[in-house]
């Protein structure tokens, strides 16, 4: 009776020993980074715990693999580890780490998507991520797609992310035209996309938008031609840069987006528009102005009349002809 007495001790003692020991190693530091202050772990979606805690060593954030597992069982967290791509720090605990990829802190990727990129430019943009998996499929609509910077996980898929910018852009134009200014003279969301398009691609300058909205509402009002140059060059290079001036005849080329041969609105975007420039047609601000010309600062000047839009112009030219244009 003495000796199992002594021997249910030795046991008690080895066990609480490695109970001690255990927990000693689930909160000390873990190893230093190979690389910097932080490892990258990728933790694949649908492993069980074993598989975790081994990719946590394959990673070279613990030595210990057994101890996390069991200590995540033991605690019952086993369920709760989350699939994921974590930033784990330098010499994070078992402890940490368990409690990083609990709360699932998985590392968000950005891509950003231009105001006033064509739907290809931003498909190319998916399609080329390296983070992002799958097929992008086809390319979206012209216009379709909300410029707006992005944040995923890994494991998203490409089209996963083109939906989520359609989606975007869908919200945005349903709540600015639910909020749009009466008697203007396009009728349908998709003439607000096309116009704002068009807004977006002729200046880069956020307060002039609501100007530029207001020129072409006037124009629109009376049937007079939009005359767009950015029309031009999407019927030329699909919306990438021409690279030098608008040729004559390329003003005077019949193409269904040459806003200076068609009358009204091409018939698509030329380019995915800004939430800015939706909102900038939906409520434009109140003019008579029915021409502009840039002004050599990056804006515009506007006028009401020929007369004075060919003042406008002559010192344009100026200006041009002096920055050797």
């Amino acid at each position: 009776m003495k000796n199992f007495i002594a021997f249910v001790v030795v046991v008690g003692v080895l066990i609480a020993g490695i109970i001690e020991w255990g927990y000693a190693a689930f909160t000390a530091p873990g190893p230093v980074a190979k690389e910097g202050k932080e490892t990258i772990v990728v933790i694949k979606p649908g492993i069980g715990t074993k598989a975790i805690a081994d990719s946590l060593k394959d990673a070279g954030v613990t030595d210990h693999p057994e101890v996390f597992a069991i200590a995540a069982y033991a605690t019952g967290r086993n369920k709760a580890l989350k699939a994921g791509e974590y930033a784990i720090p330098d010499r994070a605990s078992m402890k940490a780490i368990m409690d990083i990829l609990i709360a699932g802190k998985s590392i968000q990727h950005k891509l950003t998507v231009a105001e006033g990129l064509t739907s290809q430019m931003a498909y190319d943009l998916v399609k080329d991520d390296p983070v992002l998996l799958g097929e992008a499929g086809a390319v979206p609509a012209e216009g379709s797609l909300l410029p707006e910077t992005y944040l995923f996980q890994r494991g998203e898929t490409r089209k996963d992310l083109l939906a989520k910018m359609k989606k975007a852009q869908k919200e945005v134009l349903d709540r600015l035209w639910e909020n749009r200014a009466p008697n203007l003279p396009i009728k349908t969301k998709q003439e607000a996309l096309i116009l704002a398009s068009i807004v977006e691609k002729e200046t880069g300058i956020p307060s002039e938008r609501p100007h530029i909205a207001s020129v072409f509402m006037n124009r629109l009002k009376i049937g007079m031609r939009l005359q767009s140059d950015p029309t031009i060059i999407y019927g030329i290079t699909k919306g990438y840069p021409l690279g030098r001036r608008i040729n004559r005849s390329e003003i005077e080329a019949a193409t269904p987006y040459n806003t200076y041969v068609i009358a009204g609105l091409p018939p698509h975007p030329i380019c995915n528009p800004g939430k800015d420039a939706i909102a900038a047609v939906l409520n434009p601000i109140e003019s008579k102005d029915l021409y502009f010309v840039a002004d050599g600062t990056g804006g515009h000047v506007f006028a009401e009349t020929v007369e004075q839009q060919n003042i406008h112009v002559a010192a344009w030219r100026k200006i041009h002809i002096g920055q050797g244009k």
